[in-house]
């Protein structure tokens, strides 16, 4: 029977002498993707953040051919449908300099499909930014952190607030905004997500606007629907933040779940 879970360290099954020095380790950044039918959605956006984040950490990064087959041996190794994280990291570990004789490594963890929650959401607001944000790294005890003081309060997760006010991204989402006629991407520092990647340039091929403006929460009442959205779903509905109620725009999660759809699956 085919395994559910798949650990591999560069292609291989991983040992427990190759996992014991990264238990500890937080230096090290990851893509997470949903495979369906062997395939992935976005596998070039996915790619370009594995090999931008390699080289603003490690000062290089693995070439794409590599990473790819790396990716095809866990993907062969588990069912059709499945969850995979692929974290690259130093074997030179934490607290270290390393040069260029050092090569990155790639970690692959594999688990069940996922598709996130039904939704809608309510999220808390936390002033809160993110160091390094356009990298996807591990190590962030602040995500989880909020997110757990959020559920406390009655809120289902935690939306950042920037120090000048500004909307920028959930704990392990992007935020997207509906006007009624266009989308609207927040203006801030923050990670951009492949799904959210994937989501904008559909859109423009299916000829709808959207934009990019500064979203604060004092803005949230003169807009007409909210999402959260990552490597599980397209969009869930936000129907809260802080105390201002978003309205309910199932047209705005059909089309994006429609642009998200239209993007081709593609073999690593």
């Amino acid at each position: 029977m085919t395994s559910t879970a798949v650990v591999q360290r560069n292609g291989r099954v991983a040992t427990a002498e190759d996992l014991a020095p990264l238990a500890f380790a937080g230096y090290a950044h990851f893509t997470a993707m949903q495979v369906r039918g062997g395939q992935v959605r976005g596998l070039d956006l996915h790619l370009e953040r594995l090999r931008t984040a390699s080289m603003e950490l490690f000062g290089q990064a693995l070439p794409d051919d590599r990473v790819r087959a790396h990716l095809r041996a866990a993907i062969e190794a588990g069912p059709a449908d499945l969850s995979l994280t692929a974290t690259v990291y130093s074997p030179a570990g934490e607290f270290t300099v390393a040069g260029a004789e050092v090569k990155p490594e790639v970690l692959i963890r594999t688990g069940p499909a996922a598709s996130g929650p039904a939704g809608p959401l309510t999220l808390t607001t936390v002033e809160h930014e993110r160091a390094l944000p356009a990298v996807k790294h591990v190590g962030e005890v602040a995500k989880t952190y909020f997110l757990r003081q959020a559920v406390a309060q009655g809120f289902d997760d935690a939306a950042f607030v920037d120090r000048q006010g500004r909307l920028s991204e959930a704990t392990i989402w992007n935020l997207a905004f509906w006007d009624g006629a266009a989308v609207v991407w927040p203006e801030a520092e923050m990670l951009t997500g492949t799904t959210m990647g994937i989501v904008r340039r559909q859109l423009d091929r299916l000829g709808v606007p959207q934009r990019v403006q500064e979203v604060t929460p004092a803005d949230l009442p003169a807009l007409a629907g909210g999402v959260v959205m990552n490597s599980w779903t397209p969009g869930v509905a936000v129907h809260r933040i802080g105390s201002a109620p978003l309205p309910e725009a199932p047209s705005f999660l059909e089309l994006l779940h429609r642009a998200y759809q239209a993007e081709p699956l593609t073999s690593p």
